[in-house]
């Protein structure tokens, strides 16, 4: 009868004993000095089912104990703590690193294939330096901008608290203060992130923490540069009058070789030209959302190129920059077009019957020829003729003495006509 690779002498040569578990700070808690026991082949690892030296120690005061859940190899394998399964770059759950990192790890979960690969994986510890992760984790060099947006870069010793306490919940505990346990209410039973499996989140699949991570980097925003290969500009806005050239060419040359600085002092705004398609993306990806200079927060966003601005123009309702304006609401709407006048029919620039004749309406006729017209302002009221206070009407044309003309300064019954006449004489 066959026996199973859990049992096997070589096997057992090869169970964990180690003299100090691989912990993030979080879990270690904030006191320097904590007590730690050690159990040798306390427990199975819960991913690999091999015994393993398990420590258990508390973290803090008013803090829940604490002891490591997987062995060391299958943490080395996912450079993951032993206790809490997340990160120890950047503290984030393992789908959410693999998904940042672009890495596909399958781990077989299978018994037999499963201690196969674990002995491939001890193998590969053993002949590496330690410092960095092995397998997949370890081929995968390239950082995400994702991870350093997410990543918690402070431990969070909230996570340690204790557990709810039950009898409080069902309203039997009687031990009040000096109970060690939460008397909180607890989370939503329906809630996702109460229901959490530590070999789901060990091999990142269903698990709802890492899904409420990347629904929120899903939201972040994020600058994609363009389809066209031949746009090498950035533009830089919000610079104010501290931000000069020098200090943007001090920033961005770090990038790669800068064609032209063109700097927009009206619109305080700046467009930087890269030599390269290269530099330009690398500048956008590294300055997004993170350009601080002189103490100004800059936008960064793309160029675009003369020939689409040429060919789009200016829409209605969008921006230069490509976004949408709202409408102002209480503005009156566009204007119709005037309609189409008849080259026969006389202009009637100002509605009027055309059975009306321009006496009735006192509208004023052209000077004769040679004769200056009057200033602005000063020329005859607008009221009817027959109204009670309608001024005196001049005499007509042809009643006047040659070369007079009658302006209403020269009207006798106009307020303050004679003294002026008077002083006009005295002078």
């Amino acid at each position: 009868m066959a026996t199973s690779l859990g049992s096997n002498t070589y096997n057992r040569q090869n169970w964990e004993d180690a003299d100090f578990p691989i912990l993030c700070q979080t879990c270690l808690g904030e006191n320097p000095y904590i007590r730690m026991t050690k159990e040798k082949y306390g427990k199975e690892c819960k991913i690999c089912a091999r015994p393993f030296t398990v420590f258990r120690w508390c973290p803090g005061t008013r803090m829940r104990f604490k002891k490591t859940e997987v062995c060391q190899t299958c943490s080395k394998m996912k450079n993951v703590c032993q206790t809490c399964l997340l990160d120890l770059e950047y503290g984030l759950p393992i789908q959410v690193r693999d998904t940042g990192l672009s890495v596909k790890d399958d781990v077989p979960k299978s018994d037999v294939n499963k201690e196969y690969y674990t002995q491939n994986m001890e193998r590969e510890i053993a002949n590496s330096d330690g410092t960095r992760p092995v397998g997949q984790l370890g081929k995968a060099t390239s950082s995400s901008d994702m991870l350093l947006k997410l990543a918690r870069t402070t431990p969070y010793y909230k996570r340690n608290r204790p557990h709810i306490c039950s009898f409080w919940v069902k309203g039997e505990c009687k031990r009040g203060e000096e109970c060690p346990y939460r008397h909180e209410k607890p989370t939503d039973p329906d809630d996702p992130l109460a229901d959490q499996n530590i070999k789901d989140r060990y091999y990142g699949i269903n698990d709802p923490v890492a899904d409420k991570l990347l629904k929120r980097a899903s939201t972040m925003p994020r600058l994609d540069p363009p389809e066209d290969k031949t746009i090498t500009t950035l533009y830089i806005g919000g610079l104010g009058d501290t931000v000069t050239d020098g200090d943007l060419k001090s920033h961005f040359y770090q990038f790669g070789e800068i064609r032209t600085i063109t700097i927009v002092q009206r619109q305080q705004c700046a467009f930087i030209q890269f030599a390269t398609r290269q530099a330009a993306e690398m500048a956008a990806e590294k300055s997004f959302n993170k350009l601080i200079i002189n103490g100004r927060r800059l936008t960064v966003k793309w160029g675009r190129s003369q020939a689409a601005r040429g060919k789009e123009g200016v829409k209605d309702g969008v921006s230069e920059m490509g976004t949408r304006l709202d409408p102002v609401p209480g503005l009156p709407g566009a204007l119709p077009p005037p309609p189409a006048l008849d080259e026969e029919a006389p202009a009637n620039y100002f509605n009027l019957d055309p059975s009306t004749s321009p006496a009735v309406m006192n509208i004023a006729l052209p000077p004769p020829p040679g004769i200056n017209p009057p200033p602005p302002g000063f020329g005859p009221p607008m009221f009817h003729p027959m109204g009670p206070m309608a001024p005196p009407m001049p005499p007509p044309m042809s009643m006047r003495p040659p070369g007079q003309i009658h302006y209403p300064s020269q009207d006798p019954q106009r307020m303050g006509a004679h003294a002026a006449h008077g002083s006009r004489h005295g002078d």
